[in-house]
């Protein structure tokens, strides 16, 4: 078969990025039958997507188009004109991007990560909630096929009248990187970012991810010299004080030593469509403290402290338990996240792929 993969979300650094490398990467290296097109659309960030190509092998060939993702969003999820198929030729399945969805008369098949955009429009721009919203509306009318990371968002596609039979649910992965251990890395960044001693650290800022509830946990629990390390462009004022620091976007590279050199991950997200940020930290060997809600129980299993994420003073002792406990919780953290790797996630998407047969 010839199939087309939407890869232009790869430039923006999230991760959705790093989703739809590793998933490339790994299929590629599983299948040696079918044919692979990589689609790529911007305006400005060619050479990353070049980068990307000349970093992976396998039988594929590549397409970068000059659309923007303003542009690409008005034909493709206003207008919804334009075939994949004017720009790729002809093919037998179309995975799509989480940003737009194409015509196709292809076997469609897309990944929704999480249905953050829909659920919380308040906290999210307007154009992004926009863009989601229409692309939506043209996944539950057109796909044959809708990957989501974990049970809690296909019962949610199942509340927006998604039918069952046309989703599949496919866990995603940490990268390799995570699971690497060296003390000098640890040691460089201590001192890029100015970070001595013991520190907690969070990932992802914002309302939904639930960072004044930290803050005030963090203020309750804190023990001498301890630090909470916020990770993430913050929407609202984040007061940087002694005891906390925002260290803005960190470079993806990075964030396994931060991992490894923090005390705990406190993750007490309201929503998640997954919460990689989970297992990034286990295979780092580092405790997790996380909520007891959404798809966060799903990736945590037992191997996490969960806590009543719209109560500080559950936050608190869960923050505390894992402080006592980092031996045990990092045991229990590596054995949970050896259920889940990319070689497996590549597997079961290719197996959806292959329903384009039937």
């Amino acid at each position: 078969m010839k199939i087309a993969i939407d890869i232009s979300q790869i430039v923006y650094g999230t991760g959705v990025s790093n989703y739809t490398k590793e998933l490339v990467k790994n299929i590629l290296k599983a299948d040696s039958v079918n044919e692979y097109i990589l689609f790529g659309g911007t305006l400005r960030q060619s050479s990353s997507l070049k980068e990307f190509f000349g970093s992976i092998s396998g039988d594929f060939s590549s397409k970068i188009v000059p659309i923007p993702p303003t542009l690409a969003d008005i034909i493709w999820n206003r207008l919804h004109s334009l075939p994949i198929e004017k720009l790729v030729g002809n093919i037998d399945v179309f995975h799509s991007s989480d940003w737009t969805q194409p015509p196709s008369s292809a076997f469609k098949v897309t990944t929704i990560h999480d249905l953050a955009p829909i659920r919380f429009p308040k906290m999210t721009h307007r154009r992004i909630y926009e863009a989601h919203k229409a692309r939506f509306g043209w996944v539950k009318k057109e796909v044959d096929r809708i990957v989501v990371p974990s049970n809690a968002t296909k019962e949610e596609l199942l509340s927006f009248g998604v039918d069952k039979a046309r989703i599949r649910v496919i866990p995603e992965a940490p990268s390799d990187i995570f699971y690497e251990r060296g003390e000098e890395q640890i040691k460089n960044l201590r001192a890029k970012y100015g970070i001595f001693g013991k520190f907690v650290i969070s990932v992802g800022l914002g309302p939904r991810k639930n960072t004044e509830r930290l803050i005030k946990a963090f203020d309750l629990v804190r023990k001498g010299d301890l630090k909470l390390v916020l990770i993430g462009s913050p929407q609202e004022k984040v007061i940087h004080t002694r005891n906390i620091r925002v260290l803005g976007h960190v470079p993806s590279e990075e964030l396994p030593a931060l991992y490894r050199a923090g005390e705990a991950l406190v993750y007490p997200s309201l929503y998640e469509g997954f919460g990689l940020p989970i297992l990034e930290a286990f295979a780092s060997g580092t405790p997790v403290v996380t909520s007891n809600l959404s798809s966060m129980v799903e990736v945590a299993g037992s191997a996490a402290v969960l806590v009543d994420p719209y109560q500080v003073e559950s936050i608190v002792e869960g923050i505390s338990k894992a402080l006592r406990g980092k031996i045990g919780l990092s045991k229990k953290g590596l054995a949970q996240v050896r259920k889940f790797s990319w070689e497996k996630t590549a597997k079961m998407t290719l197996a959806v792929y292959d329903e384009a047969k039937k």
